[in-house]
Order: C-alpha cells, then structure tokens, then sequence
C-alpha cells in the first residue's frame, strides 16, 4: 500500500489533526529562501513566507531563516507587507556570524523593536558553525540561554562537539547537502551523527538538501544544466530519526535512510511503518517535539508538492 495510505481519505483538517502523519510534519519545515539554490531578494522572501503563513499547509511551515546581521533589512520588507499579511506571528531562526556578541546585541535590540511594527515577529533560535568543542563552551558564554541555539558541526568529529553541546544545553544542525556533490554526507555519516545526538540527548536540525521526502536523484541547482546527485530525503531522515531515539540499530536505519521506494512505507492514524518495523503515533510526536525538530529548505512549495504527490496531504 506504501504511502498512499489510509490518511489519503483523510480531510485536511483531519491530517492537521492526531494522526500520524500530522505528528511527523507538523513544523517542520525552516524556511530559507534567501539561500542557494532559490537565493531570493529578502522581499520577495518575505512576500512568500507571507503566503506560506496564510496557506493550508501553514501548519507544516516552521521559521524564516535569516542572518543576524540582515535584520534590518528583514524589518524593512516586513514593514511593507499588507496589514493583512501581518496578522500572524512570524518565528525567526537567525544565523550569526564571526562577530557573535554582535549578532546576539543585534537580535536583542530587534527583538524589542520589532514589537512596534504591524508585523509581530521574534528570533527564537540561533545557527551558528563551530569547529571545535572549545568553540561551543566559549560562544555558549555569549548566547543568552532563552536563545535555542543551533551548533552546526563538521561530521569527521561530531563525537567531540556533540557531547560538548549536550553538556552546554544547546542543540547541534547537521548540513544535509549543498550545491555540489561533495556537500552531501553519506548514509553512514547521518546516521553517525543521529545516533550521537541519540546518545548525547541533543536535539538536532537538519540544512540543505532536503527538498523531497524520499532518496531520489534531483539537480543541485534550478538551473537547467545543473549536474544530478543523490539526495538524502527528509522522510527517511526524520524516519530514521524518530526509530534511532526508539532503539533501532544504527546500521539497520542506514538502510532506512536509502530507502527510494514508497511501498517500504506504510502511514496510518496510529503510525508509521517502514517494512516491518513500526513507531507509535506518540513515538513521532515525542521525537519530533524534543529530537528531530525541523530542517531548512530553500523551497516550501517543492517539498509540499512532493508530499501531495505521495498521497500525504
């Protein structure tokens, strides 16, 4: 049956209800269209999360993903949005840069101003690169503990960094691909890091990469002659995600996160089963609330296409 599942005859309030499905996408999804692929202008970036905000699938959408040092720039599209556009609360992920006592003095001071404006707005979560565990200790000095703070690690010694987030309270990202073929990790090396984060009990977001639910091969640009990769999908990444934290061996969520067929899957009310393994309704929620929180796309709408097409929503 696959993923054309009994939820298909679902309504849409019935999706956004307490089923399975609503449980694994729920919030799912960072948006970041000022970044490549799509690397739109901060206007027309705003203008679309506007849209995504009003939309059905508004309960899919997570948070605009912005750096630090754009805000102004951010508030000033924000300020020309229609008052209708404005009505809802808008959730912001900020990336900081080299000067990260800068960025959080920025952050602060936007999020007192911004509550003047038609559209109320908050940076709720900070992404930052580091490289060291040396550089977690001292950057979790200058991050305010109410910022949720995302650590994004090089993989070749995750271990390490990983273990120093979890003793600072903080949260990792994993970069899931990029523009080209080397960007990418392999099966092995997600899942590694997943079943650190497991061990450490550090929740985790994921970046780049991720357009569609399922392992397939895409182009890495939106340019026509843009060269074709293999593409981790989010459902097997949040999948394996969600069975790694219930006990899964790691070896066996390696091929749970190659997985390219739908039929391996099976979503009802009350689950979702990949082959002949299964996780409770519960079991996602739990793992996607304070797990596996979201990941960031360029697109909204290619990855909600893609979840239309396999009968999801």
């Amino acid at each position: 049956m696959g993923l054309e599942t009994a939820e298909k005859t679902q309504s849409t309030s019935g999706v956004r209800g307490a089923t399975a499905t609503a449980a694994l996408l729920r919030d799912l999804i960072d948006y970041a269209g000022l970044f490549p692929p799509a690397s739109l202008s901060m206007a027309a970036s705003v203008v679309n999360y506007a849209a995504y905000s009003s939309s059905e699938w508004n309960w899919i959408l997570g948070r605009f993903v912005v750096p630090a040092a754009r805000l102004d720039e951010f508030a000033e599209a924000a300020e020309a949005l229609p008052t209708a556009a404005a009505e809802t609360i808008w959730r912001l992920s900020a990336l900081l840069g080299p000067d990260v006592a800068g960025d959080v003095n920025r952050i602060q001071s936007f999020n007192s101003r911004i509550l003047r404006m038609p559209l109320v707005a908050t940076v709720e979560s900070v992404e930052v690169k580091v490289s060291s565990a040396e550089e977690v200790n001292r950057l979790s000095e200058i991050i305010p503990r109410e910022m949720a703070t995302y650590f994004e690690v090089p993989l070749e010694n995750c271990a390490e960094l990983i273990a120093a987030i979890g003793k600072s309270g903080r949260r990792a990202k994993i970069r899931t691909g990029g523009e080209t073929a080397d960007k990418f990790p392999t099966p092995e090396e997600v899942i590694e890091f997943i079943r650190v984060c497991v061990g450490a009990r550090v929740p985790f977001k994921a970046t780049a990469g991720l357009h569609h639910p399922l392992r397939s091969v895409h182009r890495l640009t939106y340019q026509p002659d843009s060269p074709s990769v293999m593409m981790h999908g989010f459902l097997n990444v949040f999948l394996a995600s969600a069975f790694l934290r219930a006990g899964m061996d790691p070896k066996l969520a390696v091929l749970l996160l190659e997985e390219q067929s739908q039929d391996a899957f099976h979503l009802d009310s009350d689950g979702i089963s990949w082959r002949e393994h299964r996780l409770r309704r519960e079991e996602i929620a739990e793992a996607r609330r304070d797990f596996a929180i979201s990941f960031g796309s360029c697109s909204f709408t290619e990855p909600i296409e893609d979840l239309r097409s396999l009968h999801l929503l």
